[in-house]
């Protein structure tokens, strides 16, 4: 049998999913009811579990999180740079100054450089 190519990352999702709740101001509940799944599935989500893919489909549509930025290859390294990318969404967010953008930037660079892995 030949090793898989890639996994689904399901906590990084949960926590991605989370982060698009807070600033949406909802709850766990509402977030169900708004995207059509059941309670239940967010709660095993919140344990570990992985979302069957018609929930995984439901989240993705009702957050605009994308399913592949949660595929990781045989050595848990994404394509893209995850600074990179959080620059990136920091930048293009509407909801942020320019200024403001720059200030969680730094804020984000600087805490990643302190708890990495192998600094």
């Amino acid at each position: 049998m030949e090793k898989k190519m890639g996994w689904f990352d399901a906590m990084g999702f949960y926590q991605a999913l989370d982060a698009t709740r807070q600033a949406r101001k909802l709850t766990w509940r509402q977030v169900a009811a708004k995207s059509g799944i059941a309670a239940s599935t967010l709660t095993r989500m919140a344990q570990g579990k992985r979302p069957d893919v018609d929930s995984l489909a439901a989240l993705t549509a009702w957050s605009g999180l994308r399913a592949d930025d949660f595929v990781r290859d045989r050595e848990g390294q994404a394509e893209a740079e995850p600074l990179a990318m959080i620059s990136t969404y920091l930048r293009s967010d509407a909801n942020l100054t320019p200024e403001a953008a720059d200030a969680l930037d730094e804020l984000i660079k600087a805490t990643y450089n302190r708890l990495r892995k192998g600094k």
